[in-house]
């Protein structure tokens, strides 16, 4: 299938949330990243949650004391929800961001990668990992998950360790690429985890 380019829309993935098609929304931060968050000491660290969907793991995050967290989506109809629900009482240090990942500024110590590389067109990877470069601060780093596999439908969009491993050597020391030994079930064998050095 030939990738559209509505798939990076707004409308697009408002449409997607709309009409509750999130097959990818697991309804809790991923055990993975969990146990990476829970070995993290500085809670100060800015940290960035691209394509933040439902944003669990940045729920996760000012629960553990969490300091400087930024969600950005491009859906509308999601940030609003957001807003509603992760509000400054509720979730203190989580500022919510509706807009475009390529067109953020700022500067940040840890990328959160949980399903938005998977939902870009695979043509843009290399112009992902080139702002993921200039959005983290000197040492920053990339971590997260990345499909293992390939998907009849898309998004989302898979890919293999070897086309991984080419791509973020890209200007990162790639410290972890490996399959995941901790994924959930219905994702066992098909993730593998990314640990990457600006």
């Amino acid at each position: 299938m030939e990738p559209s380019p509505d798939f990076l829309s707004a409308a697009y993935w408002d449409q997607r949330y709309q009409n509750q098609q999130t097959g990818w929304d697991i309804g809790c931060v991923s055990t993975p990243l969990k146990e990476y968050f829970d070995q993290l000491t500085n809670k100060q660290i800015r940290i960035l949650i691209p394509g933040g969907g439902n944003s669990y793991e940045a729920k996760y995050l000012s629960a553990q004391g969490f300091t400087n967290i930024t969600i950005i989506d491009i859906s509308p109809v999601l940030t609003k929800k957001l807003v509603e629900i992760i509000n400054p009482v509720s979730y203190p240090g989580i500022t919510v961001l509706t807009g475009d990942f390529f067109d953020l500024t700022g500067e940040f110590d840890l990328i959160i990668e949980q399903t938005f590389f998977c939902a870009i067109d695979p043509s843009l990877r290399k112009n992902y990992v080139t702002k993921v470069k200039t959005l983290l601060s000197d040492c920053g780093k990339l971590v997260g998950l990345l499909f293992n596999k390939d998907f009849i439908t898309n998004p989302p969009f898979g890919g293999d360790i070897q086309e991984y491993r080419q791509l973020f050597s890209l200007g990162f020391r790639i410290h972890i690429l490996e399959d995941c030994a901790n994924s959930i079930p219905a994702r066992s064998g098909n993730e593998l985890f990314l640990i990457a050095e600006k």
